[in-house]
């Protein structure tokens, strides 16, 4: 039974994600309306998306530098407040480049507060309920996965699209005032920041990150692989709209339909996890959820009908459940603190850059050949994959790395 006296701070962060988390979900829905009644292209609404890949390669390369040098609470609490303030003034502009212009600068930060709150939130929470915590977590973020677009579409009937997006402002700025509460656990972070993060400090850290990874290559191993989890599923769900309503032929509202199915899965996916945590080794969450994940896309790749599909939707999703949180808790466990905003920044770098590479790819493809037959290359190659990466974190003389010790002296 959780005990509210130590577990007050982690729900109040929990809190404050799960407010910004739903509030990013009607932003999205509303800016993806907002640019189609504007252009009435769907490539220009497929812009926003490739917008994020693209802000996190811009940040990557100096922003972890910074991170883990600054005050994570402050930081966090800056990053919200400042995309509280664009995303207010965003329905106020009407020339589609400052848009796009707009919407990119509120990914950079967006890229920046992913890292910081990462590394802050492994500090908060003790080793022994971090599993718990992160299951949690997903919970939250599943939670808004759902209620997001019912929301968006009530938001839709009393208002404007822009109404639904200063919605959003106005959750953020809940957000930074509920981090606000949170203890300060970086006092020495703005000690430690030097009077100038120069090109030879931000060299030098990304140096000492590659000498990590080469010391701790299990580590940097397992990173790249789940990496690799995150680029299959962003490739494969740039084809899901497509395949629902191109070739199972769904109408909206069943697409819509199929994709609460997925919200559901994880969601009871996350709650397992939570109920459970103590019962689940990490390295045993990670390689269900990289088999399974692969399988339910293989199921929907093969579907004929709404029922196949809602199959492949909620196994992907209630794997994947099981895979983020052991992943989340490994890196937690796993990677020093003090290291974790530069090392997240550069392996992000990366996987935007290959999420870019593979999307498009993956869509030039599926406009030569067919989008099934893709799909179904895709998720083979995407299971290779899952088996690969159980073949890592199975094997026997790495159990050290998902041991789950006490961590005393820890604070909330």
């Amino acid at each position: 039974m959780l005990k509210f006296k130590k577990w007050k701070n982690p729900f109040l962060l929990l809190f404050g994600i799960g407010v910004s988390n739903l509030g990013a979900w009607i932003y999205l829905i509303a800016l993806n309306l907002i640019i189609l009644e504007q252009t009435e292209s769907p490539l220009a609404v497929s812009l926003l998306y490739i917008l994020i890949p693209v802000a996190t390669l811009c940040t990557n390369l100096w922003s972890g530098s910074f991170i883990d040098r600054l005050n994570k609470r402050n930081l966090m609490i800056f990053l919200n407040l400042i995309r509280a303030l664009l995303i207010f003034f965003l329905p106020f502009m009407e020339s589609l480049t400052f848009i796009y212009f707009w919407v990119f600068v509120i990914n950079m930060a967006g890229s920046i507060f992913e890292p910081a709150s990462m590394a802050y939130m492994t500090k908060l929470v003790p080793k022994t309920n971090r599993q718990q915590f992160n299951a949690l977590r997903n919970f939250i973020n599943s939670s808004g996965f759902i209620l997001g677009p019912s929301i968006a579409g009530f938001l839709f009937i009393l208002g404007t699209p822009h109404l639904a997006i200063q919605l959003n402002s106005l959750a953020l700025c809940i957000s930074a005032l509920t981090m606000i509460l949170l203890p300060n656990l970086d006092f020495e972070g703005v000690d430690a920041m030097p009077a100038k993060v120069s090109l030879g400090v931000i060299r030098n850290d990304w140096y000492q990150i590659v000498k990590f990874s080469k010391s701790k290559g299990h580590i940097a191993l397992v990173y790249m692989l789940f990496s690799g989890v995150i680029v299959f599923m962003t490739a494969l769900d740039s084809l899901e709209a497509a395949f629902a309503t191109h070739i199972l032929f769904l109408t909206e509202s069943s697409y819509g339909f199929l994709v609460s199915i997925a919200g559901i899965g994880i969601i009871i996916g996350s709650l397992t996890n939570a109920l459970f945590a103590s019962r689940f080794r990490t390295n045993l969450l990670l390689g269900f959820g990289a088999i399974f994940v692969p399988i339910g896309y293989l199921i929907f790749a093969f579907s004929q009908n709404f029922i196949g599909a809602s199959i492949g939707f909620f196994t992907l999703t209630f794997a994947l459940s099981f895979a983020n949180t052991g992943f989340l808790t490994f890196y937690q466990n796993n990677v020093p603190v003090e290291i974790m905003g530069r090392f997240s920044s550069i392996f992000g770098l990366l996987e935007a850059l290959l999420i870019i590479l593979f999307t498009l790819i993956v869509g030039i493809l599926a406009e030569l050949t067919g989008i099934r037959i893709i799909y179904i290359i895709g998720s083979f190659a995407f299971l290779i994959l899952g088996f690969i990466m159980n073949l890592v974190v199975l094997d026997r003389s790495k159990t050290s790395y998902y041991q789950e010790k006490s961590s005393e002296g820890e604070s909330y």
